[in-house]
């Protein structure tokens, strides 16, 4: 089996608009490090796109799901619950931010955790209309489309998508658009288009994802609490991305002294099993009625136990901890680099959810072209790297949090090989 004649099969079986980054096939994985069908290796600096963060197959992890295997593997847990899913609930309950009282509920991914999330805060507040940001990605459904501020490619062909969906700049000072900006556009909308008494909720990433991995500053997200407690709109954190360790806490909303009403996550929640969630004040999540809530793989047995196992990692490994430490690591080896390479106009990122971007230094304007320049090199090298970006002129950084110190510099001697490569070009 070759990659090129799985690459043909896969041409002519699936549709294109499933787009696929790289043209080599996995055969398997072990932590950090990826073998294709032909036995090459690849150091993994994406993580499945954030879902790895305890690692490819660890050990506690896969013990968890098949001692789950030898019990039952599905039952609906509206139809026949179990006490994994209460016992996760507790802790998720437990270790999202804030003292209130809390209620969770499961799901299979994060965009159906988002469309949740925004159906428990229009059954709450009696509400429809919804505020989102611009850069922000809360997925591919009709309503997760709706509330993402990226076009291309997500909403391309795809219209009309739900009303009652308005969306403000999100404050990134690097590309010119202040808090302030950003707090004056939101009451705006509410002159021109929507009266506050009639949003329901405002949704945003504390740290954008696919959106360059711009983080909301601490300012912001205090003033949109102050709104949503001046009209009685509810906030949604849209943690799918950055949850369960990625930014040096367990949730990225502990990195500022306001609460979120609502908190969706998904991801690393279960080491790579389809799992996500939505968990809120106890009295908003009770809004809808029963069955309002559910699905038939929500909650499912093998990705509950995986969850627990994950849990257990990231506090007995001390992976908030090494978030951290790899993060700082990382920030200043770029750092370091871009005083070589101009390209580089900005290295950022709490804990280990980090970026890079790129810029062409002659106009200062993102430079895509430079970005897919060192993507590519650094693939060609054994390295597999992401990128983002409204403008597709950052790479984000997210490895497993486990990574052994050894491949993590081997990936870092790769990055800053064709990093220094490129810039000579």
């Amino acid at each position: 089996m070759s990659n090129a004649d799985l690459q043909t099969r896969k041409n002519a079986a699936t549709p294109r608009g499933v787009g696929v980054m790289t043209d080599f096939y996995a055969a398997r994985a072990e932590n950090s490090e990826i073998w294709d069908v032909e036995g090459r290796r690849f150091i993994d600096f994406g993580g499945g796109i954030a879902v790895i963060n305890t690692g490819h197959r660890h050990p506690k992890q896969v013990a968890a799901i098949k001692a789950q295997l030898d019990s039952f593997t599905h039952t609906a847990y509206q139809i026949v619950p179990y006490e994994g899913y209460v016992s996760l609930a507790e802790k998720i309950n437990d270790r999202t931010p804030g003292m209130h009282a809390k209620k969770t509920a499961f799901f299979t991914t994060g965009a159906e955790a988002v469309e949740n999330a925004i159906k428990i805060a229009r059954a709450a507040t009696k509400r429809a209309g919804v505020i989102a940001f611009t850069g922000g990605f809360h997925g591919r459904t009709m309503m997760g489309m709706a509330l993402t501020g990226k076009v291309a490619p997500y909403k391309i062909g795809f219209g009309p998508f739900p009303s009652e969906i308005y969306h403000a700049p999100f404050p990134v000072e690097l590309h010119g658009v202040s808090v302030h900006d950003s707090l004056k556009a939101i009451h705006n909308l509410f002159k021109a288009d929507i009266e506050p008494t009639r949003v329901a909720a405002i949704i945003l990433e504390p740290v954008q994802g696919e959106g360059g991995f711009y983080q909301a500053p601490v300012e912001f997200m205090r003033e949109l609490r102050k709104i949503c407690d001046e009209h009685g709109i509810l906030l949604i954190a849209d943690e799918v991305q950055t949850g369960f360790g990625r930014t040096g806490k367990m949730f990225a909303m502990e990195h500022y002294d306001v609460h979120a009403d609502l908190i969706t996550f998904a991801k690393s929640l279960a080491g790579g099993m389809p799992l996500s969630g939505v968990c809120g004040r106890a009295e908003i999540m009770d809004a809808p009625a029963p069955g309002g809530l559910g699905g038939t793989y929500a909650g499912n047995a093998l990705a509950i136990a995986s969850a627990h196992a994950v849990l257990d990692i990231i506090d007995s490994e001390n992976l908030l901890d090494r978030a951290n430490v790899l993060g700082e690591k990382i920030k200043a080896r770029l750092n370091e680099i871009r005083k070589d390479v101009p390209q580089i106009s900005d290295v950022r990122g709490p804990g280990a959810m980090n970026a890079v971007e790129f810029v062409d230094p002659a106009t200062g304007l993102p430079s895509p072209e430079f970005t897919q320049k060192v993507r590519i090199a650094a693939l060609n090298k054994g390295l597999l790297l992401l990128s983002c970006g409204t403008y597709a002129n950052v790479i984000r950084f997210l490895f497993p949090l486990t990574i052994q110190d050894n491949v993590f510099d081997e990936g870092m001697g790769i990055l800053e090989s064709v990093l220094r490569d490129a810039a000579k070009a």
